[in-house]
């Protein structure tokens, strides 16, 4: 009798933000979101400069958590769900701690998408959703192994969760989903009238 097992897991940690305190303000951290984005004029800039469809303070704004409280409890919250992930991924971290590298705001509108792609020099990365409106896009995960394929075949379309090529996951208002950030991911376009809102974040070995 043969035995298959699954090997080399790809892991996908999904969690509501307010399993961990403190709560954040749902409505606070959306209306904090348009504030920055309205007073950041070198964010708008660069995304104007690179075409980037709608904003991101990614560029421009690296001390959201030291400007503003609301983002500064958010920190504390995700601070717990990374050392929750890092403990399911079996991380001998080595009397080392991951740590916040960087945070920043997105906001996609209509249409606006986010191309495929990795989060270099971090060990975890991951979003929590802050405006998810009816018809806005899910987040887009690619099986890792796709440059090694070569010649193999297409899975067929109702192949088991685990061997699909890509994963959508679509994620509601408060949700975190974390990942490994050599997984790479896009945001496909958003089909939503009204503005797709997310925090996105990557942390670092220390």
């Amino acid at each position: 009798m043969p035995t298959i097992e699954s090997l080399f897991v790809t892991r996908l940690y999904h969690a509501a933000l307010s399993e961990f305190k403190p709560k954040i303000d749902a409505d606070e951290l959306e209306q904090s979101c348009y504030v920055i984005a309205e007073d950041d004029e070198a964010g708008q800039e660069w995304c104007e400069a690179n075409e980037y469809p709608g904003y991101t303070s990614y560029a421009s704004l690296t001390d959201l958590a030291w400007r503003f409280p609301i983002f500064k409890s958010l920190v504390k919250a995700l601070d717990k769900h990374v050392a929750a992930f890092a403990k399911d991924l079996e991380f001998n971290l080595d009397e080392r701690k991951l740590v916040l590298e960087d945070l920043w705001i997105n906001i996609l509108p209509e249409g606006g998408t986010h191309g495929s792609h990795i989060h270099p020099h971090s060990v975890i990365s991951g979003t929590t959703y802050v405006a998810m409106p009816k018809g806005a896009s899910a987040l887009k995960l690619e099986d890792p192994r796709h440059a090694m394929m070569m010649a193999a075949p297409p899975r067929n379309k109702d192949a088991r969760r685990e061997l699909k090529s890509f994963i959508y996951m679509k994620p509601e208002v408060g949700d975190v989903l974390l990942w490994e950030s050599w997984l790479r991911h896009e945001v496909p376009m958003n089909g939503s009238e009204f503005d797709r809102i997310s925090v996105s974040f990557n942390y670092r070995w220390e």
